[in-house]
């Protein structure tokens, strides 16, 4: 019997951590001290009632990067560095975005900086980071792979800086436009998602056009991802995202969906903008309630939907070029492209 897209992802996830967990283990244990503890705890190893699946997060962007290797007829073993790398790359965004938005709840339990305070949770940052680039400087895969696989991180890390950024420039305006807030997704996670695909194509040894296109393809899913996720941050269930509900609406954060539905220019949008102009009250719930509600009759969650929809698609329309390459129904490659459809499914289904 044929898995479901979502049964499959879940199989993919698993074996990317299989894969990835030692390698960052040995960088961690390596840190030690304080950065060690602190780093643990964000990856979900140690804290709370002990290791949990809840809190070690997905492995996406790792699975991508083994995926695309593979995709281009790599050794998915060898690409271990590039997924470890991401991975840590990904927490230390966590770590930093967590102490500039004041989230408190990172899956399903307190933020880093919460238990450790914010000094010790950006320096974790800082320390992993480091770990990071020493992760991909081995020259197990020649010199030249580890120096186009440093600067490819490095760009990243430029962009992940300016989405960043532009997150917290909105922060002290009252409209934003729609096209300036894919620039911040962009930047602040489609970014990684674009490195990932190109790492692992990389590590799998493809040509420069399609080491390319596969960062593009990488690109196309991360807006479909955070997209979903704001989504989610709105009308999602906090019992399995691991967030406080309506937590974006009562911080008057201008997600993708808030941003559309104040573009509208519709008596909902008006009245968003009148509301989300206030400090938030003593209601989160019911305030957030009634928000959500108004960025639904504007339009933001039907132009948000969409707008994930056609990402996807042209996420897929890659995949389905590389299917046609491999000429085969089965194989290492060809199982390589459909797992990687059942993780842009599986991103897309998380939509509430």
């Amino acid at each position: 019997m044929a898995q479901s897209a979502g049964t499959r992802a879940d199989v993919v996830l698993k074996w990317a951590r299989e894969i990835c967990d030692p390698e960052i283990r040995r960088w961690i244990a390596a840190l030690g001290g304080h950065m060690g503890e602190v780093a643990s705890y964000q990856i979900g190893w140690t804290g709370g009632s002990g290791p949990s699946e809840r809190h070690t997060g997905k492995y996406v962007r790792s699975a991508l990067t083994l995926l695309c290797t593979r995709a281009v007829g790599g050794d998915a073993a060898r690409a271990a560095p590039a997924a470890a790398a991401m991975e840590m790359v990904h927490n230390l965004s966590l770590l930093y975005d967590d102490v500039l938005d004041g989230d408190t709840v990172r899956r399903h339990r307190a933020s880093a900086w919460q238990v450790f305070g914010p000094a010790s949770a950006t320096r974790a940052a800082d320390a992993l980071l480091v770990v990071a680039f020493e992760e991909l400087s081995g020259v197990r895969d020649g010199p030249q792979i580890a120096e186009d696989a440093s600067a490819a991180v490095l760009d990243t890390l430029i962009q992940l800086a300016v989405g960043e950024s532009l997150d917290v420039l909105f922060e002290g305006r009252s409209r934003v436009e729609p096209a300036e807030c894919l620039e911040m997704v962009s930047g602040k996670t489609a970014s990684l998602f674009a490195c990932a695909c190109r790492l692992g194509a990389l590590y799998g040894r493809a040509g420069t056009a399609d080491t390319a296109r596969f960062a593009a393809f990488g690109h196309d899913l991360g807006m479909a991802f955070q997209l979903v996720d704001d989504l989610l941050a709105i009308w999602g269930d906090p019992r399995l995202t691991g967030k406080q509900v309506f937590g974006d609406l009562h911080a008057r954060k201008l997600s993708v969906p808030v941003v559309a539905a104040l573009a509208s220019d519709t008596p909902a949008a008006r009245e968003l903008a009148i509301r989300y102009a206030r400090p938030p009250g003593n209601d989160p719930d019911g305030e957030g309630a009634g928000l959500a509600q108004l960025v639904e009759e504007a339009g933001g969650r039907q132009w948000t939907q969409k707008r994930a929809s056609a990402y996807c698609g042209a996420a897929h329309q890659w995949l389905a070029e590389l299917r046609g390459r491999t000429g085969a129904a089965h194989g290492p490659q060809a199982q390589a492209v459909a797992d990687l459809e059942a993780v842009c499914d599986l991103i897309v289904a998380r939509s509430p």
